[in-house]
């Protein structure tokens, strides 16, 4: 059994396992630009949660998110890019306005979004939050120090 589900940016220098010390096969790792949930990435998580009995999903946001920050930036975006800007782009519209770094801003606002997302999502993941199987939290690393910041509920504004 793995000890977490990890659900983390592609960005390279976002790797889980090396982030949280930990082994192969200790963590159930899904990677995604962004660390954005679709039925595939969501099926993943699901099946890990529910088959493989993984008591902890982390959602692992990371400050200077190229994701993120194509969101923020706007404009064109080629191919299916604007399908990942579309999911990201509540989390931009939350923070707006807010002082300080609008992407870093984005990228916890984001990050507790997708959190939410998973929380709620009915049948799997919301009952085995409800029976006490399941905890999901938002997370944001911090490329510079390394250190991984918990985002609790009282920062939604942020």
């Amino acid at each position: 059994m793995s000890v977490a589900v990890i659900l983390g940016c592609a960005d390279s220098r976002v790797p889980p396992e090396v982030i949280f010390d930990q082994g192969l096969g200790d963590l159930f790792v899904v990677r995604v630009a962004g660390n954005v949930v679709d039925d595939i990435v969501l099926g993943s998580i699901e099946y890990a949660a529910a088959h493989l009995h993984t008591p902890l999903i982390v959602v692992l946001g990371h400050f200077r998110c190229g994701a993120v920050g194509a969101t923020v930036a706007g404009g064109e975006l080629e191919g299916h890019l604007p399908g990942l800007a579309a999911a990201i782009q509540p989390a931009v519209d939350r923070v707006k306005g807010l002082p300080g770094d609008l992407v870093d801003h984005a990228v916890r606002a984001n990050a507790r979004m997708v959190a939410d997302q998973l929380e709620s999502s009915a049948p799997v993941l919301a009952e085995l939050v409800e029976a006490g199987r399941l905890k999901i939290v938002a997370t944001c690393y911090d490329l510079d120090t390394g250190a991984v910041e918990l985002l609790t509920g009282d920062q939604k504004n942020e």
